[in-house]
């Protein structure tokens, strides 16, 4: 591990990006950081202006280059027993802790800390960074970015998303897709049902019709299928409802998502909740006409197919000498870089097992090996 990435490193995760903050003060890192190399950068903004993507060429501005393409965001750390300081880089018995190093800002901080030695290899091709917000609450950041890229540099030959892969390529991964469901219903005392429409219960009904979706996928699984597990999965991470134990609640939302093979659409399972709520309405408007249940999409990732990302593919397979491409089941943004018709892979540093853990860490040995292919790839790039 070369001095200048851990100290990138160290420099990333000290910024607390968690994705309900701002990333404005990492972002304006990196901008002047580039800009003492001589590489401007431009700024995609969220629509508040709180929060920004920014992307940068180091190199000529012609086809066939490389995306480096990386998230600034991290998880929270709320609740989770960590023995550091989640934003002090910690290293340790050879790993380095702290919250994103793994998840994924040592891919981010290795592109940076090499930027010079891109620039004094006298790039042929040029090596684009990209760097996202938002990705962790759905991939919400970076469609803005991409459509930018498109429209003003230079159609790229390959994007490599950094992801944690442990340096092995990716070729495809499931897509995410998340909604926020919101029932009203209408209060009463809890002794006289008959006189109330109780949002939770109405709510544990639908969350329990999403998990009976994913137990007919469970059934009906393809052994053959690579990925764990072989099927579309849904989930339910938040609920939200009721005030009293004696009152029926007036209202109850939770929050789900879908991962979808690729090849599947998540919107057919979309499409079967909401058939499924429209039918339980008109016995709660039997009882008042103010009731609802409502679903507003929160974000729509698409998957990673393997079509049409050869080069890419092929690209990652030499720097990193491994033999062959994987799946993983996690998304990234790899799927929205491919809508637009780019060759896309993904490989990074770090295991997906320490991802969203307390006491996130990246081995050391992941560094260096992610140093050597992002070298490999200046070279090539260089000749």
């Amino acid at each position: 591990m070369k001095q200048q990435s851990r100290d990138m490193i160290a420099r990333l995760v000290g910024f607390d990006t968690v994705s309900r903050n701002s990333n404005m003060a990492l972002i304006d890192y990196v901008r002047d950081y580039l800009a003492g190399h001589g590489v401007q950068s431009r700024l995609v903004k969220s629509p508040d202006g709180k929060k920004s993507n920014l992307y940068a060429t180091v190199g000529p501005d012609i086809e066939g280059g490389v995306v480096l393409s990386g998230h600034t965001d991290v998880v929270p750390v709320d609740g989770q027993p960590w023995d550091t300081d989640p934003f002090v880089l910690t290293e340790k018995d050879g790993r380095l802790y702290g919250r994103g190093t793994c998840d994924m800002k040592s891919f981010i901080a290795i592109g940076l800390a090499m930027a010079p030695d891109m620039l004094r290899a006298g790039l042929k091709r040029p090596i684009h960074f990209a760097l996202s917000y938002d990705e962790e609450v759905g991939c919400v950041g970076a469609p803005a970015m991409i459509e930018r890229m498109a429209a003003e540099i230079a159609r790229p030959g390959a994007v490599i998303v950094g992801e944690p892969t442990s340096m092995a390529p990716i070729m495809a991964h499931k897509g995410i897709a998340a909604a926020r469901t919101t029932v009203i219903g209408h209060e009463a005392h809890s002794s006289q049902v008959q006189r109330g429409v109780s949002a939770v219960m109405t709510a544990a009904r639908l969350i329990t019709f999403l998990d009976d979706m994913m137990a007919e996928n469970k059934a009906k699984a393809d052994p053959d299928c690579p990925f764990v597990p072989p099927f579309s999965t849904i989930h339910v991470g938040v609920v939200h409802g009721g005030t009293a134990l004696n009152i029926i609640s007036r209202e109850c939302s939770f929050v789900w998502d879908v991962r979808v093979l690729p090849g599947e659409d998540w919107r057919d399972y979309l499409d079967r909740f909401q058939a499924y709520a429209d039918s339980l309405l008109p016995a709660m408007k039997a009882i008042s006409p103010h009731v609802s249940i409502t679903t507003e999409v929160l974000a729509d990732a698409p998957p990673l197919t393997h079509e049409g990302s050869d080069e890419a593919q092929r690209l990652a397979l030499r720097l990193s000498g491994c033999a062959c491409c994987g799946v993983v089941p996690y998304a990234t943004e790899g799927g929205q870089f491919r809508r637009h018709g780019w060759p896309v892979v993904v490989c990074g540093p770090g295991s997906i097992d320490q991802a969203h853990q307390p006491n996130e860490y990246i081995d050391v040995a992941q560094v260096g090996e992610c140093e050597t292919f992002i070298g490999k790839l200046i070279d090539q790039l260089a000749s």
